[in-house]
């Protein structure tokens, strides 16, 4: 009976959005008030980020019922949002979103539906690892239509969609699903796995994939890390974003960040707090050039902030491991062109032959055709020789294969100019004067 109050509480109050081009000089400002519930946080920035939307700034405030943001946003371009039809379409994204299924935490394996397969995967990262898995999917007549991958500290998560290559529908036999399963799961348990590689047949259901593929990996427990030792060990930690937790106050645990920007990275953070079972009540977001301070007022769903150090250590990681597990290594190639069955294999063979490490890959088809990028080092992480990119792409083709970005030989980040506990204090008052500011607005 409580939830089902609870469900018509929200659907008599459906989020108001406001998107506003007049407010800021720089970006499209979007508000959104609502009645609060956990997860509408998170909710709200997944179609942002769905709608490819860079989030330059944000005000949160959701204390006690009601839940009031403000997003400064911009495109791919860095400009304002224009198109009324794609105004319109994030209005009723965000007003008529239902929010998400239960969250199926530790659920590995293959789940049948309409249009689809869909097979989750997790174990230990190895060079070659995806051109295995490929090989098995091509073996077993499976066409990969989307995919997407992710490695990060030694563990590798994958969450791919298959069709069957006669019928171009999803597969449901379960005799061929159990062989789908067996086979990549000896492909993920290789010889020296010291974890158990994760896959079991799951009830169907829809989850946001990029949201799976951070629980497949917290379920890992890719956050816990491995320590290397030499150079590489110094740059691996002086490369990691700053995170740090202090509880200022009675009620709540405040969390600082600073991270190079990139796409998503506050959907990633949010994800995870989300899953962690901690909710978000105030909050501020800024972003430069290079770098995003982001700065959040936190409660368990207990509501009790952080109590103890062994829980602190762990929201630390967790949040490390969250913003690193997109963060792309090395130079992404984009491979366009015809789609045919073996496609991914094929390639992937290709980059295994030379000598090439797949960090993450996001592989997509949409009417025959194949668009796949794929963030690529050497077997050791380091920048890839350009001889060998050269002969790869001679190989494939250089109308098919295109080399994108070098991320290793990016830009240096700019001299540290204030440290995080100086940021914290300094947005203290800040946010205390922006919560009051929308107290007085709720009330007039």
């Amino acid at each position: 009976m409580d939830d089902e109050y609870a469900k018509l509480i929200r659907r008599v109050n459906q989020p108001r959005v406001v998107i506003d081009n007049n407010a800021s000089e720089d970006a499209t400002v979007i508000q959104v008030d609502s009645v609060n519930k956990h997860g509408i946080l998170l909710e709200v920035v997944q179609v942002l980020t769905d709608m490819n939307l860079t989030i330059r700034k944000a005000y949160i405030a959701s204390d006690g019922g009601w839940f009031m943001d403000v997003f400064n946003v911009v495109d791919n371009d860095g400009n304002k949002i224009r198109d009324k039809d794609i105004i319109d379409y994030i209005q009723r994204r965000i007003e008529t979103s239902a929010g998400f299924v239960p969250s199926r935490r530790g659920s590995v394996g293959v789940m049948p539906s309409e249009e689809h397969t869909s097979i989750e995967l997790a174990g230990t990262d190895r060079p070659g690892l995806l051109s295995e898995v490929c090989a098995v999917l091509a073996d077993l007549r499976c066409n990969v239509v989307n995919a997407e991958i992710w490695t990060h500290n030694t563990r590798a998560a994958a969450v791919v969609h298959v069709t069957d290559d006669l019928t171009g529908c999803a597969i449901t036999d379960p005799k061929r699903l159990l062989m789908i399963k067996d086979l990549l799961c000896n492909v993920l348990k290789g010889n020296d796995d010291l974890k158990t590689a994760k896959t079991m047949l799951s009830a169907p259901g829809v989850m946001h994939r990029e949201r799976r593929l951070h629980q497949i990996m917290f379920a890992d427990r890719d956050y816990e890390r491995v320590e290397r030792t030499g150079v590489r060990a110094v740059e691996e930690r002086s490369s990691r974003p700053q995170v740090n937790l202090l509880n200022i106050e009675k009620d709540y645990t405040v969390i600082t960040m600073r991270a190079k920007d990139r796409p998503k990275l506050l959907f990633d953070i949010i994800c995870t707090l989300t899953d962690m079972q901690y909710v978000v009540f105030h909050g501020m977001v800024n972003t430069t050039t290079m770098d995003a301070n982001q700065e959040f007022y936190i409660r368990h769903v207990d509501g009790l902030p952080i109590s103890s150090e062994a829980e602190r250590v762990r929201v630390i990681q967790c949040l490390e491991a969250a913003i690193e597990r997109r963060a792309s290594e090395g130079l992404e190639l984009e491979l366009c062109t015809e789609d045919r069955l073996g496609l991914l294999s094929d390639i992937t063979r290709i980059f295994r032959e030379n000598s090439l490490c797949i960090k993450r890959a996001l592989i997509s088809t949409k009417g025959g055709k194949a668009k796949d990028n794929f963030y690529v080092t050497d077997m050791t992480g380091n920048p890839v020789d350009p001889k060998i990119i050269d002969s790869i792409c001679r190989q494939i083709g250089r109308s098919a294969l295109q080399v994108k970005h070098n991320r290793s030989s990016l830009a240096p980040k700019p001299p540290h100019q204030e440290t995080t506990m100086s940021y914290l204090f300094g947005n203290l008052f800040k946010a205390r004067t922006f919560q009051n500011f929308k107290l007085i607005r709720s009330y007039s």
